[in-house]
């Protein structure tokens, strides 16, 4: 699970637990304008496939944590329940788009869209 922080000009996300561990990170740090859109219940958590694990780990209905290539463009997971997934896309950063599992999906994606307004 992750959690989400913001300064007034940054989206940190915390990785918690083991999960440090399966995805080899403790935490990303974005500028907020980099922030290009934030998805609920993204597609792509409900599938098996989520690119070509780098570094990392990927036990499909278990956890999928880590760095992903898919179609050129690098992903950061950190996903166990596709029910509380969030993806954020990314514009002028190494990661296309960062998807993580969050306690509560929609909240956590109307925050960062206030955030995104408040840097603005």
């Amino acid at each position: 699970m992750a959690e989400v922080e913001f300064t007034p000009t940054s989206l940190i996300i915390h990785i918690r637990g083991a999960d440090q561990f399966f995805a080899l990170r403790s935490q990303l740090e974005v500028p907020l304008e980099h922030v290009a859109s934030v998805d609920v219940s993204p597609p792509e958590a409900r599938t098996i496939w989520h690119g070509l694990r780098v570094v990392g780990t990927n036990l499909p209905g278990v956890i999928t944590a880590g760095r992903f290539i898919n179609h050129g463009e690098w992903a950061f997971w950190d996903v166990h329940d596709p029910d509380k997934a969030i993806a954020i896309h990314l514009r002028d950063e190494h990661y296309a788009k960062v998807v993580i599992g969050v306690d509560d999906p929609p909240a956590a994606a109307k925050a960062i869209g206030d955030a995104i307004k408040r840097s603005a």
